[in-house]
This record gives structure tokens, C-alpha cells and sequence, in this order.
């Protein structure tokens, strides 16, 4: 089979391309060669965090690879057949896991048989979703399609530091996804959240939770807020640190679920942390659409491989998202319409392919 070549410097020219890419090619056994990866950035080709991606994806698929190394701008992935099992994987830095685990969760949707999944890194660092929202938001939605996954947390890994663990499984997928209809998003009924500090007094995670929670009804949130607090005992604390963070999630009567979040770092008041993720939900909730800025490009690769038509408003079309649907359209052969412009609310139709995850041992 040819391969199909991927231009790695289009749209964000950032390493979405490579994991939407490696995650399609997996699923649907095309043979793809990359080429420029991750061109617009400062520090071009591949860094820690990608190779880990590629490796887990080709060990669950036994792929062949070509290119895999550090600064590589080139790859080539061949992936040959599923294999279920135990793996572990260890970044090495703190290079996000939760990247790693959206490059391969869509490839555990496909097992024969149980396949659970250790990553070490970092799970709360910048660009990248953090570990709670992944958990709280991201899996909401793949629950929405009919694919279950659970995702524990074991070890929270901050910058530069990391140590953080995770583990996937996936616990039901369907024969095939569903489509969804997400286009209006209801009226706000709680804002939930969780409110974190490792290596650091408690107070952190508390005047976190204090801020966000004093912008949000400040902004005209009058439902109720609950923020959850995690912070740990000095001789109790297992974590590398020192590290902190928040993530906020608004539920709406409509289902749809929106989040944001903000990263504590040095000279960063708490204050400013909880501000900025409360700041940035209003900011989500102003626009009126159902889908946050993250979740509108995390959710297009299983939209196109759903059983019929999807329908989504988005509160920001990002340059993240229109690239994600580029890359979909050149792999799945999916029809996906956009009505908006970059950087503004959009809304998309997607037309699912239909694929057939009959070689899932759930059902």
C-alpha cells in the first residue's frame, strides 16, 4: 500500500499533526510518511514527548518506523496488526502524558482483548490539556459517542520536573461511535472544579479555589460552585514538585460540558491562577457555543470515524482545530463543513464514516 504523505508544516505546523496523523494511520492501517514535522516551531522535529506517542502507538500496533529520534523533521509509520497488553511507557522529562494519551486512546478503542496503559511524565504542564481535564472533560465526551475509558491518576508531574503517572483503559467502546448533535449549549447548572498543589502549603490550592470562585460570581455565575481541593501533608507528599493548578467545568441542562484551566509557575500569584481559569470559562460560556476552545479539536477524529452525522458549535476555531480537520479529511475521507472564521465561534458538520470497531472485545 502507498503511503500518504503528510505535510507536517501546515495549519499550527505543530506536533497535532503528527499525533492526529499517527492515531488515524493506526486505526485504519494506512501506511503515512510525515514530512516537516512540527516546522513552526521554535525548536523543529521531533522532541521527547512525540517519540513516546509514536513508540506506544507502534507498539500497539506493531508498526514499522523509520525516523523515530530526536529533532527528526521526517517519519515514517507502517502499522501492521493490534496487539493487546500491559504496556509502559516513560517519557523521560516532563513531557506531557496526556498528549501520549491522545495520540493512543482512539488506537485502544480498536483491541481484541483488554489493553490497560502506564505513562510517565508530566501531567499538569503548559501546552498540553491538564490531567483533570482530560479526566472531567475530554472522557465526557468519548462517554457521549459510547466509548468508555478510564483514566487514573496516580502521580501528579509538574515542569520541569515530572514524575507524574497515569493509567488507561478503556472499558467499552461500541460497535460503532455514535454521532452527536452539540450545537446548542443550555443554560449553566453548576460549575464544578479541582483545585490542586504538590510540594507546596495547602493555602495554594485554597486561595486557587477562593479566586476563581470570586471571579466567577463577580461575572454573573449565580449556580452553584463547587471546587474540589487536593494538596498534600509535607511527610506525606509523594510528588517531585513543587508544582500547582485548577480546572474548572461548567455543566450545562443541555449536557454539554465546557472547561478551561490555568498552571501555577514561579513569581504566579494563587490568585492569578484561579483567576485566570475562572477568567477563561466566562470567556467559553460568553460565546454561547457547546464545545470549549480545547474539546472543539480534541473531538474531530472521533466524529469522523462515527456512524452518521455529528453536528457542533465550537467557541473558538483555532488554528489547532481547522488543522486536526484538514488532517482528517486527507486520511478518513470524512465531509466536514465549517461556518466561521479562525479565532472566532464556529460551527462544523461532520459526516462520520461509519467505522466498524468490530474487533473490540466490548460491546
Amino acid at each position: 500500500m502507498d503511503k500518504v504523505v503528510i505535510d507536517g508544516s501546515i495549519g499550527e505546523g505543530g506536533g497535532q499533526i503528527l499525533r492526529t496523523a499517527v492515531a488515524l494511520s493506526s486505526i485504519l492501517m494506512k501506511p503515512i510518511k510525515i514530512v516537516n514535522i512540527r516546522a513552526k516551531r521554535r525548536n523543529p522535529g521531533l522532541q521527547n514527548q512525540h517519540i513516546t506517542a509514536v513508540k506506544a502507538a507502534a507498539e500497539l500496533t506493531n508498526a514499522v518506523v523509520e525516523g523515530l529520534y530526536l529533532k527528526s523533521t521526517e517519519l515514517v509509520y507502517i502499522p501492521r496488526r493490534l496487539r493487546p497488553g500491559k504496556y509502559s511507557f516513560d517519557i523521560g522529562t516532563a513531557g506531557s502524558t496526556t498528549l501520549v494519551l491522545q495520540t493512543i486512546i482512539p488506537i485502544m478503542l480498536l483491541m481484541p482483548e483488554e489493553v490497560e496503559v502506564e505513562i510517565r511524565g508530566g501531567t499538569d504542564v503548559p501546552w498540553s490539556p491538564p490531567i483533570d481535564y482530560l479526566r472531567n472533560v475530554i472522557l465526557y465526551h468519548l462517554n457521549m459517542l459510547g466509548a468508555k475509558v478510564d483514566v487514573k491518576l496516580i502521580r501528579r508531574g509538574h515542569y520541569p520536573r515530572g514524575g507524574g503517572i497515569v493509567t488507561a483503559k478503556v472499558l467499552k467502546t461500541p460497535v460503532k461511535l455514535r454521532p452527536i448533535n452539540l450545537v446548542s449549549r443550555g443554560e449553566v447548572v453548576r460549575v464544578k472544579g479541582i483545585s490542586h498543589c504538590v510540594k507546596l502549603p495547602k493555602h495554594v490550592a485554597e486561595r486557587q479555589a477562593k479566586a476563581a470562585e470570586e471571579f466567577l460570581k463577580n461575572s454573573g455565575i449565580k449556580q452553584p460552585i463547587e471546587i474540589d481541593l487536593e494538596y498534600y501533608n509535607p511527610d506525606k507528599d509523594p510528588h517531585l514538585g513543587p508544582g500547582s493548578g485548577i480546572v474548572l467545568w461548567s455543566e450545562t441542562d443541555n449536557g454539554a460540558l465546557l472547561g478551561s484551566d490555568a498552571l501555577g509557575a514561579k513569581g504566579k500569584s494563587a490568585e492569578e491562577v484561579g483567576t485566570e481559569a475562572a477568567k477563561k470559562l466566562v470567556s467559553e460560556l460568553s460565546t454561547k457555543a457547546a464545545l470549549d476552545t480545547h474539546m472543539s479539536d480534541n473531538i474531530i477524529i472521533y466524529l469522523a470515524l462515527a456512524n452518521g452525522k455529528s453536528e457542533i458549535t465550537g467557541s473558538s476555531l483555532t488554528l489547532h482545530t481547522y488543522t486536526v480537520i484538514e488532517i482528517v479529511k486527507t486520511l478518513t475521507g470524512a465531509e466536514v463543513e465549517v461556518d466561521g472564521e479562525l479565532n472566532k465561534p464556529f460551527k462544523a458538520v461532520i459526516k462520520g464514516i461509519s467505522y466498524t470497531f468490530t474487533s473490540n472485545y466490548k460491546s
